[in-house]
């Protein structure tokens, strides 16, 4: 970071007020981001294709929780809520996720006939979980030293991750032609929002120039690189410059599928907040 600030702890961060606001806005990128993809993820239960996915991607999607937790609780550290209420509390309007994160599984509800589209989770997961590793890379570098250590914390359980999801890339895009073609199709549906990853939203200047994490192109060119790498052993065609959705998840615009999630989310947390769940 060469002579960029370094902040070694809550204390100081508090003590300047910009800083804590940049850091304050990417936490709650990287915490909502993992927070309704996790989610997402878990409206998978009983639904995977087989029992060991089944047990695999909630394991998984518990594991993504769990990093949004700790995303939440730095914030709390910093005064700026109860982790249990930015998480449960908050309007759509005042989340940082990408649309990518947000969209749900397929046509239904989890409740009521879902036809989810499992070669879409695939994608998603992997296209997100690629571009995560980027940014993870990017915070062990954060002038900001707990989120610097936690992010290499992080790093060497979303490693098994990544692998998981090759797998199933891989084993789809060499399947019968009907599930390459399935996969085919939720690439193309995934890159239409997946631009929108690397944006550091609104105060993306100071979060840069704090040395808080590195800048979005820089971000992105490394995650496309790597995506590219990936499809291609894949035998997959290279989709392109990925497209961006209408809405602006980094400044709070955001569809009506995040509305129908945080409801569910905080259906049980809203009765009492006070309460111990």
């Amino acid at each position: 970071m060469g002579d960029r600030l370094h902040v070694e702890t809550v204390e100081a961060a508090k003590q300047n007020p910009a800083f804590a606001k940049a850091l304050t806005d990417l936490l709650f990128q990287l915490a909502d981001d993992d927070f309704l993809l996790a989610y997402r993820g878990s409206e998978w239960l009983g639904l995977a294709p087989h029992i060991e996915e089944d047990v695999a991607f909630s394991s998984m999607s518990q594991d993504m929780m769990g990093h949004a937790v700790m995303f939440y609780e730095m914030l709390e550290q910093l005064g700026v809520g109860k982790a249990d209420d930015l998480a449960q509390l908050r309007e759509a309007k005042a989340f940082s996720n990408a649309i990518l994160v947000e969209r749900k599984n397929g046509e239904g509800e989890y409740n009521d006939h879902p036809h989810y589209d499992w070669a879409y989770a695939i994608v998603r997961s992997y296209v997100y979980g690629l571009y995560k590793q980027v940014r993870l890379e990017a915070l062990t570098q954060s002038s900001y030293a707990p989120l610097a250590l936690v992010s290499r914390k992080m790093m060497t359980e979303h490693r098994y991750h990544l692998m998981h999801w090759q797998v199933w890339l891989k084993q789809l895009a060499n399947s019968t032609p009907d599930a390459r073609q399935r996969l085919v199709a939720a690439i193309a549906e995934v890159w239409k929002d997946a631009g929108e990853l690397p944006h550091l939203g609104p105060n993306q200047l100071d979060i840069v120039q704090f040395g808080l994490i590195a800048e979005e192109e820089q971000l992105k060119q490394k995650w496309l690189t790597l995506t590219k790498d990936i499809f291609e052993k894949a035998g997959l065609d290279w989709p392109g410059e990925p497209g961006v959705p209408q809405e602006s998840g980094r400044h709070g615009e955001h569809t009506a599928d995040l509305v129908q999630a945080l409801a569910t989310l905080s259906e049980v947390y809203r009765i009492d907040p006070a309460a111990g769940w």
